[in-house]
């Protein structure tokens, strides 16, 4: 299930990508650039799809997101049973402590 929202939110980011760079900074829009389909589409028509879909596909990303972190939270429920564990004398005699030096003995020659 994470599998396939991380690839449906690529692959809305990456056309998010593509309908940003359409567009103008100053609102002209994919509009601006075509003036012969300006009589049949409208300037405006063609300003408000792409906004529209800028918007919509980024709403898309984050609803997607949150599913997915809610999804990826779910299925991590592990608990540690080291730590639950009752430790013996001897295994803890065996753990060093951490200011404890380790010496090894030296190789003779």
């Amino acid at each position: 299930m994470i599998i396939i929202f991380s690839v449906l939110i690529l692959l809305a980011s990456l056309l998010l990508i593509g309908v940003v760079l359409i567009q103008k900074s100053k609102g002209g829009g994919l509009a601006s650039n075509v003036s012969s389909y300006n009589q049949m589409l409208g300037v405006r028509k063609t300003t408000d799809f792409v906004e529209k879909l800028t918007w919509g596909l980024a709403i898309f990303i984050c609803v997607l997101s949150i599913f997915t972190s809610i999804a990826a939270g779910s299925t991590k429920k592990t608990e540690s049973k080291i730590g639950n564990a009752p430790q013996t004398e001897q295994a803890a005699a065996a753990i060093p402590t951490q200011g404890a030096a380790t010496s090894t003995p030296a190789a003779s020659k």
